[in-house]
């Protein structure tokens, strides 16, 4: 079983759509057509680009989704017209979330697919989502084609009035009257934006109309994968908010993502003015080992093999030339490069790289150590980072010795700390969304001697417990975990364990409350030699529970010793999400707890309390979430420029005042500008204490290595 890695990521707007959606929201239009009646809707021929529409592969699957989901959704809703009326809500709010795209008249004339979708579906029939998705793509090119004439004059930005960005609940505008008042106000606000900069109008222009040429452009470039992955999540997103539907590339990134590791050169790439263009050059792969690629080179065609012809890439789609560039190991892939800063037109250059396993460093789990000085003596404290739970799935099958997981870089970590004096251990699970499940099962059992980790229901209502997959201790000294809003899943699993066997304290903020269990269906299939690669779905089969019985499901885990955090628990979490299952509770698991920390618990947070009662880091903090929470309660903008230079210098001087006073109360020289701010000073303030906290409960720890841990430390030195 597999867990969603990062719920918190809206997968309702796949990443292509995302890009466009965004961008354009953040640009502003107007129709082109008369100010008084909605424009007409041109036939799919009169449109530009190639039309859209589903292939059979694509009906397929869309009967494949629909019985998978009837036979083993946790919810067990029937595919009906109740469901299929949430479908095309969900739908709409997909691929126009602003309401800022469609008109009155167009959700009008969708409403015939309200009550028909779930047929649709049962029947292998998707026409309907890619109807709704053309006139989608018209109504885009038109917002487009409107912006840059709009651009021919510049705005009046004298004039008191404001734009409303937050249209998620507002009704679509009735007429081009409307349409066009509406992205008047979204291109002067884009304007503006770039006016407070210190831009000029000519050049702001230029800039703007670059952008919207190029919304435009990607749009042209959607592909029925696109549309269909679209539909696919409003479908099954409607039924709760972790099952997902991946297209055959999503699926790929996807399993990159859990394992850490992909074939290619080495690089991160983005699309910047139609070049693909480096942005970094990871460490250990091929591109980094040659030295023949530099961030901000531009990437102008790519070859196959050492002959094979260099294909122009200029214009193409960011996730079309990443698959090219990447293939298996061992192959050889030329790539024709604009090196970096140079103007179009100059000489270029043609570099050959043999592709080879690249390993995602940064978001494997590494360590640092810190000493605080507690009773006139130094205690030092190991922090162990863990951004996710991750397993190279495939190097583990196949039997490789040393494949990549989250466990075993935690335990060869664990025991580098314990080499280096560490006393104190703290796990920092902040934004680490989850998983897969064996690995926070694994993970818990190196803080455990023996006993049940989790507990799973299904939908018969049948009851799993998984327990530590190996019985003994690997680290039994003080352990805090540190958790926030974005700790979830698979996070919340190991956090939940560690508290319920009174193995470790929990400080931070409640979790993000995701307690359900997906199961991955691979939809490829072999007909006549043939295998078509049709993604992947990850369908909510059942919810986790505690050994205690209680579902981390919606609450979360509720941390021992709570600290202030920037995330708004309101608008991050389980708890805020549409169609999410309830919590609950079930029948509690036998295990036997390893210790009371209750008493521990609160002579700690006594400790904390006094701690940072004055303390000026904590009044930092506590004044950044109120000025946080001032801006999120904000939901329009001035669109008058001395207006809006005089907020953004209030808001520019409050922070700079919290950061200034900060520094002086930690005897450090203040800075001028918000320029010479580098650090997240609220995130480190919030580990700083975390240590504090740690350094307090190695010294007053009953916590001791016994027989069974130094036996494991010992194997594991003999294994490494």
């Amino acid at each position: 079983m597999t867990v969603v890695k990062h719920p918190e990521t809206k997968v309702e707007r796949p990443r292509w759509l995302s890009a466009i959606v965004v961008c354009a929201s953040a640009v502003g239009l107007a129709a082109l057509l008369g100010a008084a009646m909605t424009p007409p809707v041109a036939p799919p021929s009169a449109v530009a680009g190639a039309v859209l529409e589903p292939t059979e592969q694509e009906n397929y699957v869309a009967r494949r989704v629909s019985d998978i989901i009837a036979r083993e959704h946790y919810r067990r809703a029937p595919l009906d017209d109740h469901l299929s009326s949430l479908i095309l809500d969900r739908y709409l709010d997909a691929v126009d979330s602003g309401r800022s795209y469609f008109y009155a008249s167009d959700i009008a004339e969708f409403e015939k697919y309200r009550y028909e979708l779930d047929d649709a579906i049962k029947a292998g029939d998707v026409e309907p989502a890619f109807v709704i998705f053309r006139r989608f793509q018209q109504r885009s090119r038109e917002r487009m084609n409107y912006a840059v004439e709009l651009l021919q004059k510049k705005p009046d930005f004298d004039i008191e009035e404001s734009f409303n960005f937050d249209r998620e609940k507002e009704p679509w505008p009735a007429n081009a009257a409307e349409m066009n008042e509406l992205w008047r106000k979204r291109v002067k606000n884009d304007a503006l934006s770039l006016i407070i900069t210190g831009k000029q109008w000519p050049e702001v222009a230029d800039m703007l109309r670059k952008r919207y040429e190029h919304v435009a452009k990607r749009m042209d470039q959607s592909k029925p994968e696109d549309v269909f992955e679209a539909f696919m999540n409003a479908f099954v997103l409607s039924l709760d908010p972790h099952s997902n539907y991946f297209s055959a590339r999503n699926s790929e990134e996807y399993n990159i993502q859990m394992s850490l590791s992909y074939e290619g050169i080495g690089a991160s790439l983005q699309l910047t003015d139609d070049y693909v263009t480096v942005i970094d050059v990871i460490a250990g792969g091929p591109a980094a080992v040659s030295g023949k690629l530099a961030a901000n080179d531009r990437i102008t065609a790519v070859g196959e093999g050492k002959t094979g012809d260099l294909v122009d890439v200029i214009g193409w789609r960011l996730d079309d030339v990443v698959q090219k560039i990447r293939g298996p190991g061992g192959t050889v892939v030329r790539l024709q490069l604009l090196p970096a800063g140079a103007a179009p037109g100059t000489a270029q250059k043609v570099v050959e790289f043999t592709r080879n396993r690249v390993s995602l460093e940064a978001q494997a789990s590494h360590k640092a150590m810190r000493t605080v000085t507690r009773n006139g003596r130094d205690v030092k404290i190991g922090i162990i980072t863990v951004p996710s739970f991750y397993q190279d799935y495939d190097a583990s099958r196949a039997g490789a010795k040393d494949f990549r997981s989250t466990t075993r870089d935690v335990q060869r970590l664990i025991g580098e700390l314990r080499k280096d004096g560490a006393e104190s251990l703290i796990m920092d699970l902040r934004a680490n969304g989850g998983g897969y499940l064996p690995e926070a099962e694994s993970l818990t059992g190196l803080f455990i001697d023996r006993g049940p980790v989790v507990q799973l229901r299904d939908t018969t209502g049948r009851i799993e417990v998984d327990d530590d997959p190996d019985p003994a201790i690997f680290y039994s000294g003080p352990l805090i975990v540190l958790v926030d809003r974005f700790s979830a899943s698979a996070s919340e699993i190991f956090a939940g364990a560690i508290q319920d066997y009174g193995r470790g304290l929990i400080i931070g903020q409640q979790t993000y409350g995701k307690g359900t269990v997906q199961n991955a269906h691979p939809l490829n299939y072999t007909i006549f030699g043939r295998k078509p690669e049709l993604g992947q779905l990850n369908v909510t089969i059942g919810k986790y529970y505690r050994v205690t019985g209680e579902s981390t499901q919606d609450r979360g885990v509720t941390p021992d010793i709570s600290i202030p955090s920037l995330i708004d628990a309101n608008e991050v979490g389980e708890s805020t999400r549409d169609r999410a299952l309830p919590w609950d509770h079930i029948e509690p698991a036998t295990f036997k707890v390893e210790g009371d920390l209750k008493s521990t618990a609160s002579m700690l947070q006594k400790l904390h309390d006094d701690r940072t009662a004055d303390s000026a880091d904590f009044r930092y903090l506590r004044e950044d979430i109120a000025a946080l929470d001032s801006i999120r309660n904000q939901k329009t903008v001035s669109l008058n420029l001395k207006t809006r230079e005089a907020e953004r210098k209030r808001l520019d001087a409050g922070r700079l005042e919290r950061e200034n006073g900060l520094r002086a109360a930690r005897g450090e020289p203040p800075v001028k500008s918000l320029d010479e701010i580098k650090d997240d000073a609220a995130a480190g303030i919030i580990l700083d204490e975390a240590t504090q906290i740690a350094a307090d409960f190695a010294v007053t720890s009953v916590h001791k290595v016994g027989p069974t841990q130094a036996r494991r430390a010992d194997l594991h030195n003999e294994l490494h």
